[in-house]
């Protein structure tokens, strides 16, 4: 699949209400090989505005990262549907990733935009509960580019004598970043800002304490497919490098 960048307009905990609008920033940014890296940031509830700059791990409802895939199967009604699944490599809120189940549902709505559904375990009960989530995609861009392509990079750290995993994800003008290392964890989400006097990368905002290269993955000149990175305490490694 295509590079993609998707954000979120609501998450619905059936029979509730859709409600009025998220109470989180969440946004995916997935790589040609199916890598993303996915947060959601909470926001302040007093004004709506989401939390920027560095901020306390808190204002983090969710993030995670890993593989997705999609299949299609009979819908109830006969017809196919999309079903897709992301398997957990880092997750926010357990060490223990892989054992997150997280599948569902996704139908094309007739303006473009995409509703998931499924079911999975609502944190304010702790009972796996039927969900709907609209989601839509964000036009990429080449972030100043004079050849105006799109480029798509992936590292990712696996260590697993010290328990430590990240992954960073940059598709065009969005760049994240996820890192746990046992119980430590850290955050981070850029973003290309084009002004009149200045384009460049601004970081929206960082939780944690760890060490992510994401500014690496805003300079894919001097990266090279499956080379290594050496940041911080780890070693990182280039697992996809494209452009389009």
């Amino acid at each position: 699949m295509a590079p993609n960048i998707s954000k979120r307009h609501y998450l619905r905990w059936l029979p509730d209400p859709i409600p009025n609008e998220d109470n989180t920033s969440t946004t995916v940014t997935t790589s040609g090989g199916n890598r993303f890296v996915d947060l959601r940031i909470f926001k302040n509830p007093s004004n709506g505005i989401v939390f920027k700059g560095v901020a306390p791990l808190s204002q983090l409802e969710w993030g995670f990262a890993g593989t997705s895939s999609s299949t299609l199967k009979p819908g109830t009604n006969g017809a196919l549907v999309t079903h897709s699944k992301w398997n957990h490599w880092i997750d926010s809120r357990t060490p223990n990733a892989e054992s997150v189940q997280d599948e569902g549902i996704m139908q094309p709505l007739p303006n473009g935009d995409t509703l998931e559904t499924g079911s999975m375990i609502n944190p304010a009960t702790g009972r796996k509960t039927a969900y709907e989530e609209k989601w839509s995609d964000v036009a990429l861009q080449s972030t100043g580019r004079k050849d105006g392509k799109v480029g798509c990079v992936v590292l990712q750290l696996h260590n697993d004598a010290e328990k430590a995993r990240g992954m960073v994800v940059r598709v065009g003008q969005v760049c994240q970043g996820i890192m746990r290392v046992g119980e430590k964890l850290t955050v981070e989400q850029w973003v290309w800002s084009e002004e009149e006097s200045k384009s460049t990368w601004a970081r929206r905002v960082r939780m944690g304490d760890l060490w992510m290269p994401c500014g690496l993955a805003m300079e894919p000149a001097k990266l090279v497919m499956g080379g290594k990175v050496a940041f911080g305490d780890y070693e990182w490694e280039v697992v996809e490098l494209t452009e389009a």
